[in-house]
């Protein structure tokens, strides 16, 4: 994709999305654009394959049709040293842009982390490497970030939440061949949040698009625990951020008490915040729900990192 066209699109994506900014905070700047687009592949993605023609942006800022997967960079204005590579949702069809990512971007630009908007793969947009392609893209662009970043965590929406936590959790799973030097640095996340994340595909929540496009409707019990986020979790994975609310009718709010029991079993650090009302989708807060505090306590979790590394 043309770097110029995608800096138009995250424009009129922002402008036109103001709105669904007023739950984090009115007075957090919008970034109208990235500072720097970063290609994540020097050349063909792994397998080849993928959609032809432009990228397809919907009425409501979600993105599909992602020919050409990229990073963008959205930069504080004054830097606090630290990093976030956010992955909006959409099921594995398309990636929530406006609703998740560029609120998230602007609410931690404003807060001095400089944060890393991930265009990912959509596995079924004919890829050769199928289920694969979006984790390989979470990988790279950790190794990317960790090239140019000391200190780096990652922020997941729904699928999104599935794809960033799958790869803090399997960083050392070789997904893709080495294809430069970028390639022997970690895929490791110093942290990990996930808001209303897909966490199992195990029976019996089997129901998401998460689940169809991954491990397919035929899936074996065994493929279905292969794309499960919780059965990797092991005493070396970071500390988790978690949120939900208990009436979100696509991903069941089981999911996040799944992944809390995973971090427990394997102690590791694990803060969770369910809320009554809100559904799915929520991104930084849906007014009039109790999911608008969420970015407060995520704030703190933050800190808590911060304070830890210094």
């Amino acid at each position: 994709m043309h770097r110029r066209s995608f800096l138009a699109y995250v424009i009129a994506a922002v402008i036109t999305g103001r709105e669904s900014l007023s739950s984090a905070s009115e007075a957090d700047a919008v970034p109208l654009s990235p500072a720097e687009v970063i290609p994540l592949w020097n050349g063909t993605p792994p397998g080849g394959g993928g959609p032809d023609g432009r990228l397809i942006s919907s009425a409501g800022g979600a993105l599909s049709h992602i020919a050409h997967p990229t990073l963008s960079v959205y930069s504080p204005a004054r830097s606090n040293g630290y990093a976030v590579l956010i992955a909006a949702g959409g099921g594995y069809k398309r990636i929530e842009m406006r609703k998740e990512a560029l609120p998230a971007a602007a609410w931690l630009t404003a807060r001095g982390f400089t944060a890393y908007v991930l265009t990912y793969r959509l596995p079924d947009e004919g890829w050769g490497e199928g289920s694969l392609v979006a984790l390989q893209d979470a990988q790279r662009a950790l190794r990317i970030i960790r090239q140019r970043e000391k200190h780096l965590s990652v922020l997941g929406f729904s699928a999104g939440g599935h794809l960033l936590g799958l790869a803090a959790v399997r960083s050392d799973f070789v997904s893709y061949p080495p294809t430069d030097a970028i390639d022997t640095l970690p895929a490791k996340a110093d942290r990990a949040a996930l808001i209303y994340p897909v966490i199992t595909l195990e029976p019996p929540y089997t129901h998401t698009s998460t689940h169809r496009i991954l491990a397919g409707t035929g899936a074996s019990l065994r493929q279905d625990a292969q794309w499960s986020v919780q059965n990797f979790v092991t005493p070396q994975s970071p500390p988790f951020f978690l949120v939900q609310a208990k009436d979100d009718p696509v991903s069941d709010p089981e999911n996040t008490l799944i992944m809390q029991a995973a971090c427990q079993r394997e102690h590791v650090p694990v803060e969770l915040f369910r809320y009554s009302r809100g559904g799915h989708g929520f991104g930084m807060g849906k007014p009039g729900t109790p999911t608008v505090e969420w970015p407060a306590h995520y704030a703190q979790w933050l800190a808590a990192w911060r304070r830890a590394e210094n």
